[in-house]
């Protein structure tokens, strides 16, 4: 079984979608971890050899920050947004949508389940 940046790989996989299973490595940086470690995107994880995996446990180290160190960097930018009071850093303090979409009908993942309001009773005469 691979074991890179404390993430298991499926052993079933390609080698790219492998990857993909750690934090901060999107398809395109899969692919160019492989081409500088020299193998084949298409052979699956399974299939690499202890040179192979540490080829690219090397690049990952090396190279590009994932994990537990990117989750902190995003988590202090986003603390430093709501520290500074700008529009984005109010937004995530309400818990709205940041990125200019509505909020009259949708945003349900931002808002939360629905908090339904009683309607006023009308006073008879």
């Amino acid at each position: 079984m691979a074991r890179i940046s404390g993430i298991d790989l499926p052993k079933n996989k390609r080698g790219v979608i492998g990857l993909t299973y750690i934090y901060g490595i999107g398809r395109s940086t899969a692919q160019d971890i492989l081409d500088q470690a020299g193998i084949d995107v298409n052979i699956k994880v399974q299939d690499w050899d202890d040179d192979q995996l540490t080829a690219i446990r090397t690049i990952i180290n090396d190279q590009i920050k994932v994990e537990g160190s990117l989750r902190s960097e995003v988590q202090l930018n986003i603390k430093r947004l709501m520290d500074i009071g700008c529009y984005r850093g109010t937004r995530h303090r309400k818990g709205l949508p940041l990125r200019g979409q509505r909020t009259k009908n949708n945003s349900r993942t931002r808002k939360g389940k629905r908090k339904t309001v009683a309607n006023k009773k009308k006073a008879t005469k």
